[in-house]
């Protein structure tokens, strides 16, 4: 998704192309797929991805963008309003960290033994070696990792009740981080999920692992897909623009 799952990619062109409309110029990446519709797709860092069938001719592709201009260049506004993005983060005392789409500030100590807590409004790293940036960032990641493994394993839980009597199987969770997705489902049905979701609110990641096992049915994003989503998670966009809001960056 864009974290959208794609469809399985036959060619990818080498380097972003240009269309005009009127006096904007639109560059986007274009995906060749095994696929029989055109999909157009405006991810949160203002990428446009065009996922087009193999053999469509780029003349129609470009009038097929054009038509959605419109549209395209709404997408771009309404994501340039979260910019600029966060700032790299610092590890230093005071700064803000996300966890289940709430915010907490970092507070460092040296200790007896490694441990990361939260109370207050805090997160509290404790250091047994010196509290450096580099050391907090690896405890906190660590410690990230292993709510991810835990929240997302419940969150799949939680989603496949209503999938488990469509007599598919339920796939395989895995935790990476990911560029530009928030989840995708392999072939061999494994579900993975970009760590970075843990900084988003439960209801966003039950979105994503909803999103992804909606493609267990319907593996590209068709009406059918998008029928079986809403009917799953109604409302399902609200959803979506409260993850990119709460983690433009992704």
């Amino acid at each position: 998704m864009n974290a959208e799952l794609s469809n399985t990619t036959v060619r990818v062109q080498p380097c972003p192309t240009v269309v005009t409309y009127g006096t904007v110029k639109i560059e986007y990446q274009l995906l060749r797929v095994k696929r029989k519709t055109l999909e157009i797709a405006v991810c949160p860092d203002s990428t446009v991805v065009v996922k087009a069938p193999v053999q469509a001719d780029v003349a129609l592709i470009e009038t097929k963008i054009i038509k959605r201009a419109r549209w395209i260049l709404r997408q771009l506004n309404y994501f340039k309003q979260y910019n600029p993005k966060t700032p790299d983060r610092c590890y230093v005392n005071g700064e803000n960290h996300l966890y289940l789409g709430k915010q907490y500030r970092l507070k460092l100590a040296a200790g007896t033994e490694n441990s990361v807590k939260l109370s207050r409004g805090f997160f509290h790293l404790t250091l047994q070696c010196e509290a450096t940036p580099n050391a907090a960032r690896t405890l906190l990641n660590q410690w990230y990792l292993e709510k991810a493994r835990m929240q997302f394993a419940e969150s799949l839980e939680r989603c496949w009740q209503k999938f488990s009597s469509r007599g598919i199987a339920q796939p395989k969770l895995a935790i990476k981080r990911m560029q530009k997705r928030w989840g995708s489902l392999s072939n061999k049905c494994t579900l993975t999920l970009n760590i970075d979701l843990i900084k988003a609110p439960k209801e966003c990641i039950d979105y994503v692992v909803t999103h992804e096992l909606c493609h267990l049915i319907y593996h590209d994003h068709g009406p059918d897909f998008y029928r079986l989503l809403e009917s799953v998670i109604p409302g399902w966009k609200k959803i979506k623009d409260k993850l990119e809001i709460t983690i433009p960056e992704v």
